[in-house]
């Protein structure tokens, strides 16, 4: 061992060989935390962009689905309450909108924990506006029995009243009395965490979407129906519900493309609001803010917005078709699930509903009657991964990490390689000397 050691160090002491070995090693490890330092940048780099990538669970929106008995207005098998309750909560919906006040669909959701949006239908309301008794007897039986093991949270008196007197010399000036009556019938039993509203139609009250910071409530209906019904929904702190259908706009107006309408993702679709400078990617946002811009006109751009109908059917026209609503329906919820709002309402609405849960089936329009159904008939689910499950948004963030990370990785390899020639060439470690002595 001792003439191994003389071998290596032969012209220097014991004592300066150990000070020349730590002094090399010192510049080795320098070298070694530098190289790390910037794999370490590196890293961090990688995290940021796959984060961004990846959508959050946490929703700022509530999601629901529509559902109607299809056995009202159809030929069709009824279909047990509590299969619908089952399937609603398998889908990991967190509300549903019932359009039928069925007495037996509100008892299936007891103790579920899914929301009701409970509509009253239109042939009733002129009834419960010229009646309180009658307002109360309503509540009582399709409320009152069932709250709050059934939990309901939104009563809309009516759907899209306002479109079944389109004359403006004939407004339905019931529709507020309604509320009102359905509004103090639940305060008289007690029952105060339920709000009222009604729902309009988008193409019913606002006739121009474009730009959103000029649009405004049609002027007759707007002066007459809405603004006192604005009034009582900042009065009761409730919501404004409307129902917006993208797909319409899309068949109606040439100038929006099939990609701004589904979401689809390209320098190309977007939509400029020359007035405020804000650009819309996709029209679900731009038929929101022009909601919002309409409520300001009118003094009230802070109420909350419940979308209660939106969605894009599988057959039955243009562009309808299965690829669409799929496209449509995985891109509404993630924009939603990722909470990102839109340019005039950070948090985006307050709750939107799919339409709809359910096929209706018609054997006289088999192939022509348009379909917007989440499910066919026979309660099979038509689409896949739409990211309504966190297992599904979990394999979403695989996916992100799998798409984003690999080229980040090949380019974090080819990186620590440049860095390290070039800290090699400024500062590289000084080799130890070794004398090694030739015989």
């Amino acid at each position: 061992m001792e003439d191994f050691e003389s071998n290596i160090y032969p012209s220097l002491p014991e004592e300066d060989a150990c000070r020349h070995i730590s002094v090399n090693n010192i510049y080795s490890i320098k070298y070694k935390l530098k190289m790390q330092s910037a794999a370490f940048n590196l890293l961090l780099l990688l995290i940021s962009f796959t984060a961004i990538a990846i959508p959050s669970i946490t929703s700022a929106t509530t999601i629901g689905v529509t559902y109607s008995n299809p056995a009202s207005t159809y030929s069709s098998i009824p279909i047990l309450p509590e299969k619908i309750a089952s399937k609603v909560v398998a889908m990991n919906f967190q509300a549903v909108r019932l359009l039928d006040s069925n007495p037996e669909m509100i008892r299936a959701f007891a103790d579920t924990n899914v929301a009701i949006l409970l509509s009253i239908p239109n042939p009733m309301i002129p009834v419960l506006a010229s009646n309180l008794s009658l307002a109360s007897l309503w509540v009582y039986h399709n409320v009152f029995v069932f709250y709050p093991r059934t939990k309901i949270s939104v009563i809309s008196v009516g759907d899209d009243v306002i479109s079944s007197y389109s004359s403006p010399d004939d407004p339905p000036l019931f529709l507020l009395r309604a509320m009102q009556n359905v509004q103090k019938s639940l305060e008289n039993l007690g029952i105060f965490k339920i709000s009222v509203s009604t729902t309009f139609s988008f193409s019913s009250i606002i006739p121009n979407a474009f730009p959103p910071s000029s649009a405004k409530f049609e002027q007759g209906n707007g002066e007459a129906i809405i603004r006192p019904i604005l009034r009582f929904l900042e009065r009761t702190n409730s919501s404004f519900i409307i129902k917006i259908d993208p797909y319409e706009m899309y068949r109606s107006r040439s100038s929006t493309t099939i990609g701004f309408a589904i979401f689809e993702s390209s320098s190309f679709n977007f939509r400029e609001d020359l007035t405020t400078g804000v650009k819309y990617h996709n029209l679900f946002d731009m038929m929101v803010d022009a909601v919002i811009s309409s409520m300001a006109v009118m003094g009230h751009e802070n109420l909350p917005v419940i979308v209660a109908e939106t969605g894009w059917p599988s057959t039955g026209g243009i562009g309808a078709t299965p690829y669409y609503s799929w496209r449509f329906l995985r891109s509404l919820i993630g924009h939603l699930r990722r909470g990102s709002g839109t340019p005039l309402r950070k948090g985006g609405p307050l709750e939107v509903y799919i339409f709809e849960l359910v096929d209706k089936y018609d054997p006289e329009q088999l192939g022509t009657r348009r379909n917007w159904g989440l499910l066919d008939h026979s309660l099979k689910d038509k689409y896949q991964h739409l990211g309504l499950k966190d297992s599904e948004t979990i394999f979403a963030i695989l996916l992100a990490l799998l798409t984003v990370g690999c080229p980040l990785a090949s380019l974090m390899n080819a990186s620590h390689k440049l860095i390290g020639w070039y800290i090699r060439r400024n500062d590289p470690p000084r080799p130890i000397r070794r004398n090694v002595r030739r015989n």
